[in-house]
């Protein structure tokens, strides 16, 4: 459907977590989260952040009086289990309402709706429904998810995070920084390995990488759930996942790099782990497919 899109319960995941200095959530014009659900079902459980969707009693919706449509970035609207956009369920409706009413992008349905992405991040879910400024500055976010209860990229305060350990039931780190482990060491081997380099255009990331790669795939292999991570998590941790994508996948840089970008909108990689990449895209596809001298890379 025309302005539509289906999106994955991962791709909220990440929208809700994305940061900078502050959480984007604080920002007004980052997201609109409307849950088209009937009230008794919203005031019982909903997503963070989720305002429940304005609707008559036959039901038929409107738009949020303070909704600002041509300013969102993201507007995401759920009901209970939508999956498909040809369902001509509350979800559907409430969206196509909102795209009919000057979003600026397309209005996109959480697959599989309220059940599926509670089943799967329960701890994303409240009954609070008013969140004031100063709070939503403060609030907490959850490392950004690169493969779903695989692979995360963090902080170091993500990783040292005693509540992201628990809820991401996170079993092994990567550490690309040179920052000491809070929860595990380098005793075991196979939940811990720590790449201390520098976040500089000298760096040497290129040796470290047949380590990397191993490491991440015998974790994926015992099912362990991985938090790749450094200091701000944008550089050094992005580019390992970076890596293990082109690896695992045979994606060119461009296409793991795309990927990376989509979950984790902050990501920034200096230019000498960019270089090192491409030579490393070189080495896998005998070519070089992707050109970082576009200012995108």
């Amino acid at each position: 459907m025309t302005g539509l899109v289906l999106i994955e319960p991962t791709e909220l995941y990440n929208i809700l977590n994305q940061r900078t200095v502050y959480p984007c959530l604080s920002d007004t014009n980052f997201l609109l989260l409307l849950d088209a659900r009937k009230k008794l079902e919203y005031d019982e459980s909903h997503v963070i952040c989720a305002k429940r969707a304005p609707c008559s009693e036959d039901e038929i919706f409107s738009v949020p009086y303070d909704a600002e449509l041509e300013c969102k970035t993201h507007v995401i609207v759920y009901d209970s289990n939508c999956r498909t956009l040809r369902e001509k369920g509350r979800a559907v409706k409430c969206a196509s309402t909102m795209a009919g009413n000057g979003s600026k992008n397309p209005v996109k349905i959480l697959r599989g709706g309220y059940e599926d992405f509670s089943a799967m991040y329960p701890f994303l879910r409240t009954q609070k429904i008013i969140y004031l400024p100063q709070e939503l500055d403060v609030l907490n976010t959850y490392p950004c998810e690169i493969l779903p209860s695989i692979l995360y990229i963090g902080t170091k305060d993500q990783a040292c995070s005693k509540t992201v350990h628990k809820d991401l039931k996170i079993q092994a780190h990567l550490n690309m920084s040179h920052s000491t482990d809070a929860f595990f060491t380098g005793e075991d081997k196979s939940t811990y390995l720590q790449i201390p380099i520098e976040d500089n255009c000298e760096a040497d990331f290129s040796s470290h990488i047949p380590r990397i790669l191993d490491f991440i795939a015998n974790n994926r292999k015992t099912l362990r759930t991985m938090l790749v991570w450094s200091d701000r998590g944008i550089s050094r941790s992005a580019a390992a996942c970076i890596a293990y994508l082109m690896t695992y996948y045979k994606w060119p840089l461009k296409d793991a790099w795309r990927h990376i970008k989509t979950c984790k909108f902050t990501v920034r990689l200096n230019r000498g782990l960019v270089r090192q990449l491409s030579d490393y895209e070189e080495k896998l596809h005998e070519n070089r497919m992707t050109n970082v001298d576009d200012p995108n890379y």
